[in-house]
């Protein structure tokens, strides 16, 4: 196998990605990596830590894309940026199998859907993160940004790309798929759910109907359908519930000399509940439905979130997950919507 990383564009960039890929040498010996970004600079810091860099190819690309920048003009204009050029290896090179970025998520998408393409029979790509259950398990949330206006068809292949990619990542034989809504009713909903619904019903997944944004993370479903825009606030008001929730706990320990003791026992269960809800731990979001593998990481990503990402390609490519969204997508009958 044979990722490209882009080193510049997130919030510890380019040192997290290089330390990330220093750890991933050590753990894998079966990946090939290119590193897009300020050569000099790279080749430098890889010097002053002594990193054993053999199996690596540094590409000069000193120019950035910030969260500034217009998604669509800057992967038209930035050609020596370390996004673009990491996405035009990507694209013309047979051996790269995926992208891993931490930059600016428009330009990411943006340079998927202009530069890399979608998966035949595709009608969408999604972005899809991975988020922890009350139960210890997993559930993918698909969209979270990519598409803030869609159609019926666009979520019903959201569905069905989603339970083939947490089969293959899980190993979970037949996922619970299910429609984000504002009630579990069928009944209930927007006029893109309600037209959805029926079309989800027909298709070649586990759709256990629908389910209220309060049991997201519930651990009682394993792929959580809904467009961009309902994705996107989902993923960010649970982020920002999970941040006051700790910094809370945080204020209430130091309050009084019982409490700090009272953590003090307690910190074992607390640091297991911080790694519980810590990102760095899953690595990035997939692109999926793209024709080639790109992973969105964390703009704020550290070496273990990259080592994540890492891992998180690697599986995609071993488990052919293209290949098989491909098949079973291009087998799906015209989806049609019923007018009253």
């Amino acid at each position: 196998m044979k990722f490209v990383l882009d080193a510049l564009g997130g919030d510890n960039s380019p040192w997290a990605i290089v330390d990330g890929v220093a750890l991933a040498l050590k753990k894998y010996n079966d990946i090939e990596y290119v590193i897009t970004g300020n050569k000099a600079e790279i080749e430098k810091y890889i010097k002053e830590k002594k990193y054993n860099f053999s199996n690596v190819e540094i590409v000069n690309a000193p120019d950035e894309i910030d969260c500034n920048d217009v998604p669509t003009v800057a992967i038209r204009t930035k050609k020596d940026s370390s996004l673009v050029v990491a996405l035009d290896l990507l694209k013309k090179d047979e051996e790269i199998n995926a992208l891993i970025s931490t930059g600016s998520t428009g330009a990411i998408l943006t340079g998927g859907f202009l530069k890399i393409g979608r998966i035949k029979g595709v009608s969408r790509p999604a972005l899809c993160p991975v988020l922890p259950t009350k139960k210890g398990t997993n559930v993918l949330l698909i969209d979270c940004g990519a598409n803030a206006d869609c159609k019926p068809v666009n979520l019903c292949h959201f569905a069905v790309m989603g339970s083939i990619y947490f089969k293959e990542l899980f190993g979970v034989e037949n996922p619970r798929v299910a429609l984000v809504n504002i009630g579990t009713e069928d009944a209930k909903g927007n006029e893109l759910i309600k037209q959805t619904f029926p079309l989800m019903q027909k298709m070649p997944i586990n759709f256990v109907g629908n389910m209220e944004a309060r049991d997201a993370l519930s651990g009682d479903y394993d792929v959580l359908v809904c467009d961009g825009f309902t994705g996107n606030v989902l993923l960010k008001s649970t982020e920002g519930a999970v941040s006051l929730v700790m910094s809370e706990m945080k204020t209430a320990f130091k309050s009084s000399l019982k409490a700090m003791l009272g953590a003090k026992l307690a910190m074992k269960s607390l640091k297991k509940l911080k790694n519980k809800l810590d990102y760095n731990k899953y690595g990035g979001s997939p692109f999926i439905g793209c024709s080639k593998t790109i992973i969105k990481s964390h703009g704020s990503s550290k070496a273990e979130t990259i080592l994540a990402s890492i891992e998180q390609a690697r599986k995609y490519t071993l488990a052919n997950i293209n290949n098989k969204i491909s098949d079973e997508i291009t087998k799906l009958p015209p989806l049609e919507v019923e007018v009253e």
